[in-house]
């Protein structure tokens, strides 16, 4: 007898399929299961994957994130959505989530049954981010509270309980700030730019108002006017008055110039009298303060004190499109050459790695439970008596699985040679290692664009060189490696770091600054941020014109923030140069080939399930 080789979740996948393209509205959506985070790229969206077990959580999560998607495509108008959207970062995050909201909103009340779905799948992430565990609104987010709020007001419905546990935390706030806007939710609903405007008012309401930038419909009105003035002036050519004044000119070129003079005179006498006359009157009323502009956005949140001279030059740019297809295979077999006496004693660390990952992938039960795997161990008294209940068991997820890894290296002048080589293999192996621990890891690099200032410092001294001015160079933030992307893909892009003239000079706090918002924004439960450099901020143009510590102050405060937040999990390597300065956990290595092996060690440790073990290792200061 032949066995069936069928995966018993394909049919459930082929109808979950085909219901989401009519939710949609769309018969040409095109919908795969993959491990990676669901959403939508165009016409394709990707659900989560649903294993052969096919157990309650999974099929709930795909069925959740399926509707949610559907709905968004359905009710969703990305020209609108845009057209509204605030500059701010904040404003924008409450945006978001409220037009989120909306559309699962809009499902709820059309279509009753997508309302449980998505219940199940806010409540999925909300237990998977730990919402249930906090107990202060400061821990919590406040446009994830907000879209939860607006979704509750819509729909009526209680949130699962660790999304009502954010909700609670934030109401008393967003209803004491907003609460008479609120009140018209349900009128918005329907019309999505109406809902837009009804957001943008929220968003002020709660204190973000100089976060909106200009306000769209103003600008559509004064495009308007100016359109009808420019239609009013080609029908009506003679109400300028240009046509009788031509006219009479004809006829007595000598009397037109004497009444010219005479109606210019007048004019500018009789404007002298009405300023004259309106000097107090043209000042503001009493009680009535000058309308000011509005406070421009610090460049940085952790020092607001911290200044950019210009950043119209700064980039943050795919190593792809700084190097041709051909050049990065030749800078890639240069990098494979130059560490071939290397490639033993590394791959050696990989599997050391990978080892101490997966030891950590044993699979561990949930016993006595109603629904899921059969317990052998129970097999004699099912067998005895069928309707024993508690005789299934369910794996339980391991920890890290959920996991980002960035990996921020400093591609300045310094590291040239061999430093940069090491850390460009290191990175390699660690990235290829991860994923088949299904880790994600995103590499990242910094430097500048200049030598001792670009175009930044060229715009300074054409400006009479001001004082103070703050970074004076134009950043290269290189994004080598997406966390989304497989590595096999970005393999050849880290043979830019070989290229001649890459690396210059490097501003620490600002790329650490960049590394961490690049984080925070990812879905992960768990982020972990590996900075490797080899001394401390340096340009040159930057420090010849303030203070010494300048770059230096900057990093301390971004390092500072980032590890108040505990968002992200933060740890550096020093290359020759003692980090552990700036960093509270880091290690110090004084040979470039000691670098793997701290690489693997720290990330190692990071996964450790003794916490002793963890903490022994991230207390290291030096390796070797």
């Amino acid at each position: 007898m032949t066995q069936n080789s069928e995966n018993p979740a394909d049919p459930f996948k082929k109808a979950l399929a085909e219901a989401t393209k009519v939710m949609a509205d769309d018969p040409e959506l095109n919908i795969s299961y993959s491990v990676d985070p669901s959403g939508m790229t165009g016409d394709s969206m990707r659900l989560p994957q649903v294993s052969r077990r096919m157990t309650r959580d999974e099929v709930l999560l795909a069925r959740g994130t399926a509707d949610a998607l559907a709905l968004n495509r359905k009710y969703h108008n990305a020209g609108t959505h845009a057209r509204y959207a605030p500059p701010g970062d904040m404003a924008r995050e409450l945006y978001e989530a409220m037009e989120t909201a909306r559309c699962e909103a809009m499902g709820a009340r059309e279509m009753p049954g997508t309302a449980g779905n998505i219940d199940a799948k806010i409540g999925n992430e909300a237990l998977r981010r730990g919402y249930d565990q906090i107990t202060q609104a400061s821990e919590a987010p406040l446009a994830t509270a907000a879209g939860y709020l607006i979704r509750h007001l819509a729909t009526g419905r209680d949130m699962p309980r660790g999304a009502q546990n954010v909700m609670d935390l934030w109401r008393g706030f967003i209803e004491d700030q907003a609460g008479g806007t609120l009140e018209g939710l349900q009128e918005q609903l329907d019309d999505q730019a109406g809902f837009a405007r009804f957001a943008r008012q929220v968003i002020s309401d709660l204190g973000y108002g100089d976060q909106l930038g200009d306000d769209p419909d103003l600008e559509d009105d004064d495009q308007e006017d100016e359109a009808e003035e420019d239609t009013q002036d080609e029908q009506d050519p003679d109400s300028t008055g240009q046509d009788d004044d031509e006219q009479e000119a004809d006829a007595d070129p000598e009397q037109s110039q004497e009444d010219q003079q005479d109606q210019s005179q007048a004019q500018v006498s009789s404007e002298d009298m009405a300023d004259e006359d309106m000097g107090d009157e043209a000042e503001m009323p009493e009680g009535e303060a000058p309308l000011e502009p509005p406070t421009p956005q610090p460049m940085s949140e952790a020092d607001p004190d911290y200044k950019v001279y210009l950043s119209d030059h700064d980039e943050e740019i795919a190593a792809e499109d700084l190097a041709e297809p051909i050049e990065l295979e030749r800078l890639r077999a240069y990098l494979d050459q130059q560490l071939e006496p290397l490639k033993g004693a590394v791959s050696r660390l990989a599997n050391k790695l990978q080892r101490r990952l997966q030891a950590q992938q044993n699979r561990s039960w949930e016993f006595d439970r109603e629904e899921g795997i059969l317990d052998a161990g129970r097999l004699a008294r099912v067998v005895a008596n069928p309707t024993t209940p508690l005789s299934f068991k369910v794996e339980k997820d391991t920890e890290f699985r959920d996991t980002l890894v960035t990996l921020l290296l400093d591609n300045s002048g310094s590291m040239r040679g061999r430093p940069i080589s090491i850390a460009a293999i290191c990175a390699d192996v660690l990235a290829r290692t991860l994923e088949r621990c299904n880790v994600k890891v995103e590499i990242l690099g910094f430097t500048t664009r200049a030598w001792k200032g670009g175009l930044a410092r060229e715009a300074w001294l054409n400006d009479g060189r001001p004082q103070q001015p703050g970074r004076l160079n134009d950043l290269r933030h290189i994004i080598y490696k997406r966390a989304d992307a497989p590595w096999r893909r970005s393999r050849d892009n880290l043979g830019l770091m070989m290229k001649e003239g890459l690396l210059k000079e490097n501003i620490d706090g600002e790329a650490l600054e960049w590394a961490h918002r690049r984080m925070v924004n990812r879905r992960e439960a768990r982020k972990i941020l590996m900075v490797i450099s080899d001394g401390a901020p340096v340009d040159d143009s930057t420090l010849s014109v303030n203070p010494a510590n300048y770059l230096e102050k900057h990093l301390r405060d971004v390092i500072a923030m980032v590890e108040k937040r505990k968002l992200v999990e933060l740890l550096a390597i020093g290359i020759g140069h003692d980090v552990t300065r700036y960093y509270d956990r880091a290690v110090t290595i004084t040979d470039v080939e000691q670098l793997a092996g701290a690489m693997t060690e720290q990330l190692a440790a990071l996964f450790d399930k003794d916490p002793r073990a963890r903490a022994r290792m991230m207390g290291m200061r030096k390796a070797g």
